[in-house]
C-alpha cells in the first residue's frame, strides 16, 4: 500500500477533528450539530485507517469509540428531525 495515501488520510483525519472542535469551541457551531458529528465521522475513519496501518492500536479505538459517538448523536439527530417534521 502506498504509505503516501496512508499518512495523507491521518493527517487529513486530524484536520477534519481540529477543524470540528474550533468550530464548537468557538460557538460557529453546536455540539450536537449533524455537520459538526460528520466531521468527527469523517476524521475518525481516516485516522483509523491510518492508525491501523502503524499499528498504533490505543488511537484505532479511541477513533472508533469516537466514530460510535459521532454516528449514535446523528443518527439520534435525524430521528428528531423526523419526529419534527411530522
Amino acid at each position: 500500500m502506498n504509505t503516501l495515501l496512508i499518512d495523507l488520510s491521518g493527517w487529513i483525519g486530524a484536520f477534519f477533528l481540529l477543524i470540528a472542535y474550533g468550530l464548537v469551541s468557538r460557538k460557529k457551531v453546536a455540539g450536537d450539530a449533524f455537520s459538526y458529528q460528520l466531521m468527527n465521522a469523517i476524521g475518525s475513519i481516516l485516522l483509523i485507517f491510518n492508525s491501523f496501518y502503524y499499528r498504533a492500536y490505543p488511537s484505532v479505538a479511541v477513533n472508533c469509540f469516537w466514530i460510535s459517538i459521532a454516528f449514535i448523536t446523528m443518527f439520534q439527530h435525524r430521528q428528531k428531525a423526523k419526529k419534527t417534521s411530522q
